[in-house]
Parts: structure tokens; sequence; C-alpha cells
């Protein structure tokens, strides 16, 4: 894929970020969910594309644009066919109560190189480089806490695991805390949990738990960019959820790794801050009708981890201000 269309995609979350960052505090995630969706439609109507939505707001019937199977771009002869995981707001609560680490983020892949995810929930765990290949979902939170602070060169009581703060999630606490290792809760949106294990400065080691399978592929997209390593099996609710995996041919029991979500090697991922978080800071209003947004961009080919920031002079800009 050409190299320049991951500052595109840059410029496709930046305009969801900006958008949505309008929201923070107000208590109206599903406001700033549709301002980030329309948004980002918008914007990917002048990337040079021609695009499949795998991962979206859900299929046809339940959103009228981003859905899944959705053909976005511009569409145009010699553009390139991808498949597009997105999630315009990653966190819609976080952005609703003023909290940290939303984010607007896509990831993009050649035609049929993306696992189309159903709309469930998939248990994970997830390294950054320095720990990849020695975490295994099978084995017990203790042992795998024990397998990184060895490969990270740290005692236990320094290791730091990124857990949702759900109820779900009692049991695995206790483990954590039972093994020694320390927590980091967060209060909405996964992906950024994930990645943020591929930084030092976070202080985040791992991340374990249960969260939605679609937010699993695109966080295997951006660790497969970092040579970080992921690791997920599907948690169906319900018999209706049983059945779609089995249409899709997955097996509830597989470990599914970073190569069975997201093949080969040419991947692209953006995310943008939306909400001030470790790894990206939020849209910042500056008044007159300017603000400034920091934006992550990956690419796999070449390893490249580039951190883009920019100041928007919104009036300059009329696609941002429908």
């Amino acid at each position: 894929m050409d190299r320049n269309l991951a500052v595109n995609l840059g410029r496709v979350t930046e305009a969801a970020a900006l958008a949505s960052g309008k929201h923070l505090g107000r208590g109206d995630k599903n406001g700033a969910d549709q301002a980030a969706v329309d948004a980002m439609r918008r914007m990917f109507d002048t990337v040079d594309i021609d695009g499949i939505v795998v991962i979206g707001e859900g299929e046809m019937d339940e959103a009228p644009m981003l859905y899944i199977g959705e053909h976005i771009g511009t569409k145009e002869e010699g553009g390139a066919k991808v498949d597009i995981a997105v999630d315009p707001l990653d966190g819609t609560t976080s952005i609703a109560n003023g909290l940290p680490n939303a984010i607007s983020v896509v990831a993009v892949t050649p035609r049929g190189c993306m696992l189309h995810a159903p709309d469930m929930y998939m248990e994970k765990i997830a390294c950054g480089p320095k720990a990849a290949g020695m975490i295994d979902i099978k084995a017990s939170p203790e042992e795998n806490i024990i397998r990184v602070a060895k490969a990270l060169g740290k005692d236990v009581t320094d290791i730091t695991v990124a857990v949702l703060d759900r109820e779900r999630h009692v049991d695995l606490v206790n483990a954590i805390r039972n093994a020694g290792a320390r927590i980091q809760m967060i209060s909405d949106g996964d992906v950024m949990s994930a990645l943020a294990t591929c930084f030092d400065h976070t202080g985040v080691d791992l991340m374990m738990g249960i969260g939605g399978a679609p937010e699993g592929v695109l966080a295997a997209a951006a660790l497969k960019c970092m040579r970080g390593d992921f690791q997920c099996i599907l948690k169906p609710e319900d018999d209706e959820q049983i059945a779609r995996c089995q249409l899709m041919g997955a097996s509830l029991d597989r470990v599914y790794r970073l190569d069975d979500l997201v093949q080969g090697d040419d991947i692209l991922f953006a995310a943008t801050g939306v909400s001030n978080g470790e790894l990206l800071k939020g849209v910042q209003y500056l008044g007159n009708n300017k603000a400034q947004t920091e934006t992550l961009i990956l690419r796999s080919a070449t390893g490249t981890v580039r951190f883009m920031e920019a100041t928007h002079y919104l009036d300059r800009k009329p696609e941002y201000a429908k």
C-alpha cells in the first residue's frame, strides 16, 4: 500500500476526534459517538481507496454509515483495494464522563487480510515487543505475569497489568493481586491499553481481560505493527452468538493469534487522542476556532512509529464544521 495512505488515515481519525472531543464531560456518549461517525465517514470520502468496512458500527440494518460491508473511499480506478476496521470513538463512556484515554482509531489491510470479528466478547491478553512470545492465554494470570517479568528484567511486584473495570473481572483482579503485580484499572476502551504495552513510558506491561472482539482486531493490528503479542478466545454469551461463530467457521476453543486476526505485513494503523491519556494527548481547543490534536500512525512494512501533532484552523476546514 502507498505509504502516504498512512498519513491520510491520520487525517480521518483527526476529523473524528475533533468532532467528538466537543462532547467531553457532557454526559452524552451517543451524541459523541455519532459526531465521530459522521466526521470520519465524511473524511473517508476524500481518501483514494476502494475500501470495505469489515469492522464498524454494526450491520447495515443497525447503522446508517460505517456499517459492515459498506464501500468507502473515492473508489476510483487504481485505488488500493483494502479492508478497513474502524472505531470512530473507542471510549464513549470516557468522553461522556470526562475520563482519559478515549481515541478515534482506524486499521487498514489489503483485501481479505483482516478477520471479520463478530460483535461479541473475547478474552484477551497483550504485551509489547520485549515480551513477545512469552504470553499464553491458556496459562494462569500468575504464570503470565512471571513470564513477562522475566522477559522485561523486572520483579513481579513491578509489573503493571491493565484491566477493564468490570464486575466480570473480579476473579482476574484477585489473581493478579495474589501474584503480587500492580493493576491499572481502565474505565473504558481497551484498544489503547493493549497498545500501551508497547511503550515504556506508559508503565503498562500487560493487558488482560474480556472485552469486545472488534476492538481486539484493532488492537491486534496495532500490536502487529509494533511487533508485540496478542492472543484471544471468543466468548459468545448466548445461542445466537454461538450460531454466529459457527456460521463464520470460528472455534470457541481456538486461541486466535496475531496472524489469525491480521494477515501479512502490510498493515496501517492510526489513532488520534480524544481525551488525554498516557500515550496520546486529547483534543485541545485553543480559541479563535483553532484546535490541536496528537495522532499515532503505525506502518508494519517499515516498523515506522510516527507521532503527528497538528494545529487545525477549523474555519479553513469546512468539512470539520458540518
